[in-house]
């Protein structure tokens, strides 16, 4: 049993899992907007509530914020916040804090508020003669002040309330008598269960817009640690459990008794009980899908990302397999060549949106039920929490869907707790990073991402891709969307480029090679692009759009007389994570290591004491592992700076990628 509810680790079936403060609070409000898309195309499910509990502190997060503001998540009437309204974070009662100011929040991003402040017995007391000026003194008491009530109790009560009350309240309190007084004024309306029941309907019957529950509590009601400023890791002793026990009408022998199924409380716990599912969700269903979308070779030179819009919009044709794709961006979706998908799908709007621009223009941005893109605003949280409820539409909703996400590739990092929060709750998706690297030199160090293949290398649930050719991105994306439903799949990260290059070395490694083969070895890591000529050997493996540089490297040394192996690694995860797993099995069975995964494939016997130069528009760090696989010496290349604004051509020879540099390094290497 998890320390806390856990999708893919407890013995029982959790719908989220939660821990990740701030991201728990919000999925089920993104699995709600996923249900609204699963309705409009896959026709109605069974109706459903999406219900979030929250304490005040947890709203601190931005990122519930981020999807509270945004509007693609408005009009979700099938969702429920609660907020545990009771002051205090994780060391102390929160000065200052409203609740007034944070229903306005709620309020003004189109949400409907609900506050369940005072219970029942208080509310009562406010309507006597005189009770206007109890309310009046008990909402201005700071947090602090409120908090200290509950440490108190009997006559020692009275006299706290009533330091600077006014005389008319001093007269409503005189006719309570002492042991009542904690019952009214610690009386709110988060512990008034037929209050709450009522403010939950209230909420049911609102259809149009999601509704927020501001519930007021004390942590730690009922016990002697109410209100305490320091009791989120407060334990009762022994005694005190004791008499807790006593005070509940329980007994050591009876403490773990079910309720008498006869009782009322019985019938309630057998009824919810039995609506709950509690079954471990079927498998994902397998889909077809091709292992290609075509021929996607070109004459001409051919960025990654270019060849990324095309592709989806080719895959986008597939019966079943097109209608099951979805795509989502935060507000990037051209800039990353999402355009001519959106023209052939539309975009996602739970309404038909009307036109009052007659320009024909290239981009047809037309929203409507139909639509297959969902544009988010500014936020990187919000697409991979929305990319971690969609890869989860089939537990969830009984409809497998195919997402995909677009994002500039150094911004993943700013949605990396959602990233991981989605993976650990093993949804299934595809995340496009684009553009990456230095190679988007005229943007300048801010959009040149550095260290996302090491990010993608070490997060579990997720295999990080890069590939050069359009042809090796059409295979490993084809392939990332069968592994999404695969019962030993998972999510696949590409890592793309807006520079064009040219597409004949591939086709040449494909003649050689064979295309089966070739695909076979694109997706297990790598392949050899480029067999070397005679004389001293050195290898040269690297990634991405630096492989023109690489290639001509390679024929500068074979000139003078060294010979040079061009390894395309596709994907360094899988190249890792198959000399790992040769590794653990010999620790577990304590043998020796058989085999080193596919880079026994890539790097021959022959070449196995031959240096190495990676090249990486990235930090070295993140290739230059792969000289400890045959104990070989490696010279990694690659971008351990800030980036800055130039041409490629100044950029590349400001981090030593330039062919010449690239020659350096691999003399050095053999030296």
């Amino acid at each position: 049993l998890q320390a806390y509810p856990s999708r893919t680790k407890d013995p029982d079936v959790s719908d989220f899992s939660t821990g990740s403060v701030g991201l728990g609070a919000v999925a089920p409000l993104f699995a709600a907007a996923t249900r609204r898309y699963v309705d409009n195309h896959m026709g109605p499910r069974p109706p459903a509530r999406f219900i979030s509990v929250a304490g005040d502190a947890e709203l601190d997060e931005g990122n519930i914020w981020e999807a509270i503001a945004d509007p693609t998540l408005a009009g979700l009437g099938n969702f429920t916040l609660i907020v545990d309204l009771n002051r205090q974070s994780l060391d102390r009662v929160i000065p200052g804090m409203k609740g007034t100011r944070l229903m306005e929040f709620f309020a003004n991003a189109g949400w409907h508020v609900v506050e369940a402040k005072y219970g029942r017995k208080l509310e009562r007391a406010f309507r006597e003669p005189k009770g206007a000026a109890l309310r009046t003194h008990i909402d201005e008491m700071s947090n602090e002040e409120y908090q200290s009530l509950f440490r108190y109790e009997g006559e020692e009560l009275r006299e706290r309330i009533l330091e600077n009350a006014g005389g008319d309240v001093k007269d409503l309190l005189a006719a309570i008598p002492d042991a009542d007084v904690a019952g009214l004024i610690q009386n709110l309306g988060g512990h008034d269960l037929d209050l709450l029941l009522d403010t939950f309907r209230r909420c049911d019957a609102v259809v149009d817009r999601p509704s927020v529950v501001f519930a007021y509590t004390v942590k730690g009601w009922g016990l002697p640690i109410a209100g305490d400023p320091m009791n989120h890791s407060a334990l009762l002793s022994r005694e005190q459990v004791d008499t807790l026990r006593s005070t509940v009408g329980l007994s050591v022998a009876s403490e773990w008794d079910r309720f008498d199924p006869a009782s009322d409380a019985g019938q309630v716990c057998d009824a919810v009980g039995a609506d709950i599912n509690n079954e471990p969700p079927p498998p994902r269903p397998p889909l077809v899908i091709p292992e290609s979308s075509g021929a996607v070779t070109s004459s001409r030179a051919t960025s990654t990302q270019e060849a990324f819009g095309r592709i989806v919009v080719r895959l986008g044709r597939e019966p079943d397999l097109g209608d099951r794709l979805v795509t989502t961006s935060p507000d990037v979706a051209v800039s990353t060549n999402l355009g001519g998908w959106i023209n052939a799908k539309g975009v996602f709007s739970p309404t038909t949106a009307s036109e009052y621009d007659s320009v024909e223009r290239p981009l047809r941005w037309v929203p409507g039920p139909e639509g297959q893109h969902i544009e988010l605003g500014i936020s990187e949280m919000n697409l991979f929490m929305l990319l971690g409820q969609l890869g989860l539409s089939y537990d969830h909703h009984g409809e497998m869907l195919l997402p995909i996400g677009t994002v500039y590739d150094p911004f993943v990092l700013r949605g990396l707790d959602a990233l991981i929060y989605s993976l650990y709750n093993d949804a299934r998706f595809v995340v496009v990073g684009t553009p990456a690297g230095v190679s988007l030199a005229p943007e300048g160090g801010a959009h040149q991402s550095t260290i996302t293949p090491s990010v993608g290398l070490e997060l579990p649930g997720i295999a990080q891709c890069e590939p050069a050719y359009a042809q090796a991105l059409d295979w490993l994306l084809c392939d990332g969307l069968d592994r999404l439903s695969a019962p030993d799949g998972e999510s696949l990260y590409l890592r793309l480029t807006t520079r064009p290059i040219d597409q004949a070395p591939f086709a040449e490694a494909e003649a050689r090679i064979g295309s089966d083969q070739l695909r076979s070895d694109v997706l297990g890591g790598g392949y050899r692009l480029k067999e070397p000529a005679d004389g001293e050997r050195v290898v040269l493996a690297a990634s991405g759009a630096i492989m023109p540089e690489v290639l001509e490297a390679a024929n500068i040394l074979a000139d003078e007389g060294v010979a040079a192996t061009v390894i395309d690694v596709t994907s360094l995860d899988r190249l890792y994570r198959g000399w790992r797993r040769a590794l653990e099995e010999a620790v577990a069975e304590n043998t020796s290591p058989q085999g080193t995964g596919h880079l026994a494939n890539l790097i021959y016997p022959s070449e196995r004491f031959a240096p190495i130069v990676t090249v990486h528009d990235a930090a070295t760090h993140a290739m230059a592992w792969l000289g400890s696989v045959y104990g070989q010496r490696v010279v990694p290349v690659g971008v351990d700076r800030f980036g800055e604004s130039g041409s490629i051509e100044d950029i590349y020879r400001v981090f030593g990628l330039l062919p010449g540099q690239i020659v350096n390094a691999a003399l050095v290497a053999l030296n």
